[in-house]
């Protein structure tokens, strides 16, 4: 389980060095992922290792890129208009809240499990709910609750409000999370596919079922600040990440991710998300 929920910020730290090579000092990138567990000297050891990795597929010079991590969605906007970076790695809901501000467009995705795209469930004892409206007024808990925008807007589609029709609980571990639920201490959890999917290996006292499952909600890798980096240097990056995971080291680090391909992307898949967000300003 604990694979399972910390595989986002591997498939971050994964995706993190794509940005050119400039003169001087190394060209900045920044990583944002809100919520989760992971440290911000944790995650730039792991990016470090990863950075050297993707340089050599990508025959930039080694130490041209440097990342900057931040799990505070507060913090993404400051680290943007300081480090002004070309490239950068952000949640869906971050990358729809700043898009307009730095004409931010998607580069690449992930390919996980055959798909580039994942739903959100929200999970309760089993027989406690039957559907959202039951659970309206309840505790709330989970890892993605740091975005509540996202999750009313986005992943509930408009139909609630986390912050008004919830009492939400934010967790830095999705485990933690559901073993508050099994005791009763959280009336449900809201958690993503790779999280849900870890389930089956808990070992949890009461079991649990899905009373709420999202619509298919397209998975978020790499964007690009369209002023910045000009329409070739994003095909490139795109071409590097489609090689990565064929090359030798670069398939064992997409194997440990549980990532098959990452896949250039057209940016339309995302304006279904950008009219849902748009629409419930």
């Amino acid at each position: 389980m604990t694979y399972k929920i910390s595989r986002t910020f591997l498939l971050a730290a994964l995706l993190a060095p794509l940005v050119p090579a400039l003169a001087g000092d190394p060209a900045p990138v920044v990583v944002c992922y809100p919520g989760g567990p992971v440290n911000e000297h944790d995650a730039d050891q792991a990016m470090d290792a990863m950075l050297r990795v993707v340089e050599r597929v990508g025959q930039w010079p080694e130490k041209s890129f440097s990342s900057v991590f931040t799990a505070k969605a507060a913090d993404c906007g400051k680290l943007m208009a300081e480090k002004k970076p070309a490239f950068a790695i952000t949640s869906l809901g971050l990358y729809l809240d700043m898009r307009g501000q730095y004409d931010l467009v998607p580069v690449v995705q992930p390919r996980i499990d055959g798909r580039t795209s994942e739903r959100y469930r929200v999970v309760a004892q089993k027989g406690r709910f039957h559907g959202m409206e039951e659970l309206k007024g309840g505790t709330l808990g989970g890892t993605v609750l740091d975005e509540p925008a996202f999750i009313g807007k986005i992943v509930f589609a408009g139909k609630y409000d986390p912050e008004k029709d919830f009492a939400l609980q934010p967790s830095r571990q999705a485990i933690r999370a559901l073993r508050s639920l099994d005791k009763g201490e959280l009336d449900a959890v809201v958690l993503n596919e790779q999280q849900f999917a870890g389930l089956s290996a808990l070992q949890l006292a009461n079991p649990v079922e899905t009373v709420f499952t999202s619509a298919e909600i397209p998975l978020m890798g790499v964007v690009a600040n369209a002023r910045l980096a000009p329409a070739q240097d994003r095909a490139r990056f795109a071409k590097a990440l489609e090689t990565m995971c064929a090359d030798p080291d670069g398939k064992r680090l997409c194997d440990l991710f549980g990532i098959q391909s990452f896949v250039a992307v057209d940016p339309a898949v995302f304006d279904p998300m950008a009219k849902l967000w748009l629409a419930r300003n």
